[in-house]
């Protein structure tokens, strides 16, 4: 078996719902080239290397189509890159103009201080599954929980959700590196739906410069830091960016977090009789089934050698997170689930400059959303074992996981 037919296998549909035999075949060559001349890297120690390395570069521009297949559909759309497909110095300022509404030094409490609201409406929706005994967890809560946080985070109507949401998910399938249909059609779509995306988060950026409110995108419209204001149009780039990452990701954590709690019942209900178990269970689960599998069209500005192999300059780079999570070289027992794991340094949110932008928004959604799932539902089991999963292989978790439960309690 060559490793160019591994990562075939990878990313393939038939092993969605369990792709991690083949990362550990993977990593017994670290950095491998294959069949197109994609570079692998499938190790944690050469992964985070490179996440760190200024010769790996994130902008697509760099990215010779004919070795990493066609660009991503926002280097191909009447909007700009997002920062997080721009290298240094131009990612580095659009980074720190949209953290200052965000996060610390400039906005400390943005996140924590959410802790009330997020509360509630996991509560909410929990309160919903009354009088049932199945809910799919996807559609009845993993899904609309992120929305309305990202919604009244960012100052999006939550009643749009109904307009927006094709367009994410166009949008997300063009990440798809091996999609269903053929790659022209697919890049088509998703630039068609990033450009509506686009148009109507204009309006509502106007319309938040002319009034503003308590939220992200009144404060990126107003506010007037060290690095000036975005353009009009790297606001929009960053308010798509924010709209569709702020809750695509949080889906799957909070779905996959749910069913390897079913497929662990011992955790569950340990988690059930200690809410604290949830801050080292949601960092484990980000080791174990991380949301972002994979990134790929990183490029190599020049020769790099590591692991004994030399990936030149040009290259395209697959940096393989879900593979480096499960590396034995790094992790005792990577195949365990352990939510007592000491030292887990994971790759679930990335490294380096691109590092997750949202991980703490991500991390206190699946800390309450886990935790109140676990106190309430009475006897939960899945339905289905392993259950559908969504077609990107990039972006992994189920389509649809549906749960029985005996009742719900208060």
């Amino acid at each position: 078996m060559t490793s160019g037919t591994l990562l075939h296998q990878i990313t393939e549909y038939a092993n969605r719902a369990d792709p991690y035999p083949l990362y550990a075949e993977l990593r017994r060559t670290p950095v491998a080239r294959q069949d197109d001349g994609v570079y692998t890297v499938s190790t944690y120690w050469e992964i985070l290397s490179l996440l760190h390395d200024p010769r790996i570069s994130s902008d697509a521009r760099n990215l010779a189509p004919q070795a990493g297949g066609s660009l991503p559909p926002e280097e191909d759309s009447t909007l700009p890159p997002s920062f997080l497909r721009l290298d240094p110095p131009e990612h580095d300022r659009l980074r720190r103009l949209a953290t200052r509404p965000f996060g610390p030094p400039h906005s400390p409490r943005r996140i924590s201080d959410m802790r009330g609201d997020l509360t509630r409406m996991v509560s909410g929706l929990v309160d919903g599954f009354q009088g049932r005994q199945q809910v799919d967890i996807v559609e009845d809560f993993a899904y609309p929980f992120p929305v309305m946080v990202i919604c009244k985070l960012l100052g999006v109507p939550h009643q749009d959700e109904a307009r927006f949401h094709g367009w994410a998910e166009a949008v997300v399938a063009g990440l798809d590196p091996s999609p269903a249909e053929g790659p022209a059609e697919r890049q088509r779509t998703s630039q068609q739906a990033r450009t509506e995306l686009g148009a109507y988060l204009a309006g509502l950026v106007e319309e938040h410069r002319r009034a503003p409110g308590d939220d992200m995108l009144s404060a990126l419209v107003t506010d007037q830091g060290p690095d000036g204001r975005m353009s009009p149009l790297e606001l929009v780039t960053t308010a798509v960016l924010l709209l569709i990452a702020g809750h695509e990701t949080t889906v799957n954590l909070i779905t996959n977090g749910m069913l390897t709690l079913l497929r662990n019942p011992e955790v569950l209900d340990r988690l059930r009789g200690d809410p604290d178990l949830a801050v080292p269970l949601v960092e484990e689960l980000l080791r174990y089934e991380p949301p972002v599998q994979l990134l790929p069209q990183r490029t190599a500005l020049a020769d790099i050698d590591i692991a004994g192999t030399v990936i030149p300059a040009g290259a395209p780079v697959w940096l393989m997170l879900a593979s480096g999570n499960r590396d034995p070289r790094r992790f005792d027992d990577p195949d365990r689930f352990d939510p007592g794991r000491p030292d887990n340094q994971h790759l679930g949110f990335g490294n380096g400059i691109h590092y997750c932008f949202g991980a703490p928004l991500a991390r206190l959604e699946a800390q309450i959303a886990l935790t109140e799932l676990a106190r309430r539902l009475g006897g939960p089991r899945l339905v289905e074992d392993p259950p559908p999963y969504r077609q990107n292989p990039v972006l992994r978790g189920p389509r649809h996981l549906p749960v029985a439960f005996d009742g719900i309690t208060a």
